[in-house]
């Protein structure tokens, strides 16, 4: 058992090992007091991780617990105003921006292309699996443990500029996202199978997000100029 601080939130893992155990460990509470309070309880026993391999055996017992444990996590973190978003999320000038689209779209290739032209003035939240969290009113991007293969990600909660959700171009454009394509998108790129009661606190933080997080729609190739589009369009107005 160990305590962690994930979203601003006290989370206590019981029965961690593996991949899991050392993609969290950035994120170890210094207080491991038992009797503190704690905000989620993720207990993936060998019996959840046992019943899932039976029916897909294809995934390793490491790989099972990973994946129901962030499953827990984000399940959870809807009692408490927050999502999962897939997405490829980036800070520059602390500001966080999100990259949201389907698998091997080019997410990530993108991102990469902002550490790579902004440097020291930029580092990757969370490469997958980033939380999305309102916290006193405004909505930030949380760094936590589940967040792809290769493991990108921090220990941080910066507040939200913006929610890309990208698709391949032979040309760079980039527009306000229409509401209704936007939930869609949202949707199919956020914690399933929920209960009637996760559902409707999925949608409370939706339209809480709505009301405060610019939206777009971003088409882009591999290119300095996307960069440079997604950025300026996006970045706060003040600068």
């Amino acid at each position: 058992m160990a305590i962690y601080d994930i979203a601003g939130l006290k989370v206590k893992m019981n029965n961690s090992t593996g991949r899991t155990k050392k993609q969290a460990i950035p994120y170890l509470a210094a207080n491991q007091d038992e009797a503190q309070n704690v905000d989620i309880v993720i207990n993936v026993t060998k019996k959840r991780i046992n019943d899932v391999m039976a029916e897909h055996p294809e995934l390793n017992q490491d790989d099972w617990e990973y994946m129901i444990s962030g499953s827990d996590f984000y399940t959870a973190l809807l009692t408490f105003d927050g999502m999962l978003l897939h997405s490829s999320c980036i800070v520059v000038d602390n500001v966080a921006y999100a990259f949201s689209a389907d698998s091997g779209t080019g997410k990530s290739t993108h991102t990469q292309l902002w550490l790579k032209h902004f440097g020291d003035r930029a580092y990757m939240l969370n490469d997958d699996k980033p939380a999305i969290r309102l916290i006193d009113g405004e909505v930030y991007a949380c760094g936590t443990p589940w967040s792809g293969k290769y493991d990108y990600s921090k220990p941080e909660i910066v507040k939200l500029g913006g929610i890309c959700f990208l698709e391949r171009s032979e040309t760079n454009w980039i527009k306000k996202a229409e509401t209704g394509k936007a939930v869609f998108n949202i949707f199919s790129q956020t914690a399933h199978r929920l209960s009637k009661e996760k559902m409707d606190s999925l949608f409370n933080v939706i339209q809480k997000i709505f009301d405060q997080v610019p939206l777009y729609e971003f088409g882009c190739d591999i290119s300095e100029e996307a960069v440079m589009l997604s950025y300026n369009t996006m970045k706060p107005k003040n600068e």
